[in-house]
């Protein structure tokens, strides 16, 4: 038997001038471990909205907090620990070159959207390695009586280690400075509105549908006005103010305001300083569970907008969303629809793979026969909540005939396109279950092989997993392959799958849209249809 006798090795004297090489040492080898961790926590956070909950729910669903990275600061904690027996410097340079390798090893798929370092980001960063190099100094000084290497090593692992805590913590020390400069912005659109004192302002929500509504609208509209409207998802507070102040001119005569919502009162806060004199609410459906807790604390939030129009002008509403026709309001608004006697009613509607035709009457009796090249229910409900706004504003239906033939889709809503050889349905945007619903209907018109990919539905709180299987209970029926994205969602899914009677050897499941959409490529024969239904941001 061997006997080793381990001797501790002579540690640098507290603030000597080997202690203090040391500490440098470890101070810049702590900024180095951070700053990969610090990315990805930051880039998670701002696709949060720099929301708390959405954060937690990442690295709480994802697992990710157990990833390489997080592991560096047991390598530090190791190599400290061996710094008491052995040389600390070369036990720093070890752990440093060990920490690389995981860095290198770990490295993380292409961002489909990656974190863009906005004046924001870059002030929330900074207060993160303020608050890191503070904690950092204050572990060195409560633990100066301990052996210098090792409560180096062990500060600069701690504060590696809870690097997902200091953001928020951050985040909280720049929420004032965040507020003030917001509200200065905000003040300044708001005088930009004021100024233009002609413009007629259209606000614009509900659970799905908003946006292809504010681009069919601006088309229709732009033959008699001069429109602006928030671009993209452009549909926050921030988001609108940034759109007024970056694009909104004095000749300007109408604004379509986009209004998003991901909990109470975030509708309210637009509509106080944008002060819309119209309003249109598409649908309320089962989205942001998460946030929201219920279908009627979604009603009551999209109606917010309701209530700061009524008193103003009037609020179209669509009565084939049955939340909406149940509320029962009736001041100030005109109702539009496909079912149910609306004010403003599409009839006779006919759909197939190469567009939609349907007949509109309006109050006054006038009738128009429509056709147009986009697919499927929910485009001819956005299709005619435009052309009932339009005529509203006074422009006549032979107008808006040969502009609706014209009217191409919104981005990556029922967008359809040539993709790698076979016909794609791109509906990415669509995360709700009532929409994607509609888009599978919308696939079940095509000839030939149709396949979906989609990695599920997201937001919806305890209903999720009976959600998704749900929406594999009724693509098992809309489709002939399934391919699903991520792990997680899958298997929700694939039980209703094989409960809608759908062959096992038809559901694959892959780790990235872009596996997906390449395998989607290889099978079924030439003539072939993919739906992209929903596709998550990084952060899902």
């Amino acid at each position: 038997m061997f006997l080793f006798q381990v001797t501790p090795v002579e540690q640098p004297a507290p603030f000597s001038g080997d202690f203090l090489w040391l500490w440098a040492f470890y101070f810049a080898f702590m900024l180095f471990g951070i700053w990969p961790v610090l990315r990805r926590c930051t880039h998670i956070f701002q696709l949060s909205s720099y929301q708390n909950l959405s954060y937690y729910r990442f690295f709480r669903e994802s697992g990710e907090f157990f990833r390489l990275e997080r592991i560096s600061s047991l390598v530090l904690l190791l190599a400290s620990a061996f710094c008491l027996f052995w040389r600390p410097f070369l036990c720093a340079l070890l752990a440093f070159a060990a920490v690389c390798g995981l860095f290198f090893l770990d490295r993380h798929p292409k961002a489909k959207k990656p974190l863009k370092y906005t004046k924001r980001a870059l002030r929330l960063i900074a207060a993160d390695l303020l608050l890191s190099l503070m904690l950092f100094t204050g572990l060195g000084l409560i633990l100066a009586a301990g052996d210098a290497a090792m409560l180096m090593g062990a500060s600069a692992a701690i504060v590696i280690f809870v690097q997902p805590w200091i953001l928020i913590a951050a985040g909280g020390l720049t929420a004032p400075l965040e507020k003030a400069i917001s509200w200065r912005y905000v003040r300044e659109a708001e005088q930009l509105l004021r100024e233009n004192r002609r413009l007629t302002i259209i606000g614009i929500t509900g659970s799905y549908g908003k946006t292809s509504v504010k681009y069919f609208l601006s088309e229709l509209l732009s033959s008699k006005y001069h429109v602006f409207m928030t671009p993209g998802n452009f549909n926050t507070t921030l988001g609108v103010t940034r759109a007024i102040r970056e694009g909104l001119l004095p000749t300007h005569n109408v604004f379509l305001c986009e209004m998003g919502a991901r909990h109470p009162g975030d509708i309210r806060e637009i509509c106080d300083f944008v002060h819309p004199n119209m309003g249109v609410i598409t649908a309320v459906a089962p989205q942001h569970l998460e946030t929201f807790g219920s279908l009627e604390a979604i009603l009551g939030a999209k109606l917010e907008l309701y209530r700061a129009v009524r008193e103003r002008g009037k609020t179209f509403i669509n009565l084939d969303s049955p939340p909406l026709r149940q509320a029962s309001i009736t001041q100030n608004v005109i109702s539009y629809g496909l079912n149910d006697q609306p004010d403003y009613q599409a009839m006779d509607l006919t759909v197939d793979e190469n567009g939609s035709a349907f007949t509109i009457t309006a109050p006054n009796g006038e009738s128009a026969r429509f056709t147009t090249r986009l697919l499927g229910r929910a485009n001819v409900q956005n299709i005619l909540a435009a052309v009932a706004v339009s005529h509203y504003m006074g422009i006549p239906f032979d107008d808006l005939v040969p502009k609706v033939r014209a009217l191409t889709g919104a981005p990556h809503r029922l967008e359809l396109r040539r993709h790698g050889g076979f016909t794609l349905i791109d509906d990415a945007y669509n995360s709700n279950p009532d929409g994607a619903q509609v888009a599978l209907e919308t696939l079940s018109l095509f000839k030939g092989v149709r396949i979906v990919i989609t990695p599920g539905l997201v937001e919806l709180g305890a209903e999720e997993e009976a959600r998704n299987q749900e929406l594999g209970a009724y693509a098992a029926g809309k489709c002939d392959y399934a391919l699903l994205v991520g792990r997680r969602r899958a298997a929700p899914i694939r039980r209703g799958l094989l409960e809608g009677q759908m062959a096992e050897e038809r559901i694959f499941v892959f780790d990235t849209v872009e596996q997906a959409l390449a395998f989607a490529a290889s099978v079924g024969g030439e003539q072939k249809t993919v739906l992209l239904l929903n596709d998550l941001p990084d952060n899902y």
